[in-house]
């Protein structure tokens, strides 16, 4: 390689890192802040600028790189993953005595009068676990039964809520090597019903609903079938060895601070009183969310 191009191909590594954080923040700041900075086209832009370099500069793709999240080949299943700890299932409360109760035993259990808790819609769609090693996505399984899901890594790759690589953002402290995340992969309903109107006017196969749209995408054989769904996600707890905040309310914080997005309706409450204010609030407010909740 002569001087001139080795110049150029520096220059192309520098404006290629350039590129890929500057499509990361503006990652966060759409799914996360929910506050864009310049519109799709500008982003867009961004996009194929790097597509470009890393097209002729092949030995600059990063596995990390936002140009990487859709795979090739189709897989012929997928593999097994044992959960390190099980995702169990949510238990119900059909009443305001039931929710009572349940306060009850907990400030019981807990010797104290008073007791806070965190509050969210659960969303109807599909729970996935993410682990992260030293930052970086490793692997995405699903729930399945609990104990067993299936390793969707591939799939989950290609939604670009999901972060392929955390960064930190105010002040937050480093993350564990070792992390997990749990959340919901979900379909908007805007993303639902656009996808629907665009394959009948093409004389294709319609979504049943959201959340089966959801399940069905996430279990795709090919990935590149996954990335033309309109998928989205959040995430709502976290798993580590070490370093885990002192409160469910501060582990949410924290991971929306490494670029994962947090439902915005996610409230800290009180008591049993707190507990059905909330369900009364969100019950006025679910015919206008963009997603459907259980």
């Amino acid at each position: 390689m002569s001087g001139a191009e080795t110049v150029k191909r520096q220059e192309a590594e520098r404006r290629a890192a350039e590129l890929r954080r500057e499509i990361e923040q503006h990652n966060y700041r759409y799914y996360v802040l929910d506050d864009p900075l310049v519109p799709d086209a500008e982003y867009d832009r961004l996009m194929r600028d790097l597509q470009s370099i890393e097209a002729r500069y092949p030995e600059l793709v990063s596995e990390d790189s936002p140009t990487q999240r859709v795979g090739g080949q189709p897989l012929e299943g997928f593999d097994e993953v044992r959960h390190r700890t099980p995702m169990l299932s949510l238990a119900n409360a059909f009443s305001e005595d039931e929710i009572r109760q349940f306060h009850e035993r907990v400030i019981k259990g807990l010797e104290t009068g008073h007791a806070d808790y965190v509050a969210e819609p659960k969303l109807d769609g599909v729970a996935i676990s993410l682990r992260y090693e030293k930052g970086h996505l490793a692997q995405a399984a699903t729930r399945g039964d609990g104990y067993t899901g299936e390793d969707v890594t591939a799939n989950a790759r290609t939604i670009a809520a999901i972060p392929l690589r955390l960064e930190r953002h105010d002040g937050a402290p480093d993350w564990p090597a070792s992390l997990e995340v749990r959340g919901e992969i979900y379909m908007p309903l805007a993303g639902f019903m656009a996808y629907n109107e665009k394959v009948r006017r093409e004389g294709g196969k319609e979504l049943v609903n959201p959340r089966n749209a959801a399940a069905g995408s996430l279990r795709q054989l090919d990935s590149r079938l996954t990335a033309k769904r309109p998928l989205a996600f959040y995430a709502y707890s976290m798993e580590a060895e070490e370093g885990m905040p002192g409160s469910h309310f501060e582990a949410l914080q924290l991971l929306r601070a490494w670029g994962f997005p947090v439902n915005p309706e996610v409230r800290q409450v009180r008591d049993a009183e707190g507990c059905l204010a909330y369900y009364q609030d969100m019950a006025e407010k679910r015919a206008g969310l963009p997603y459907e909740i259980d």
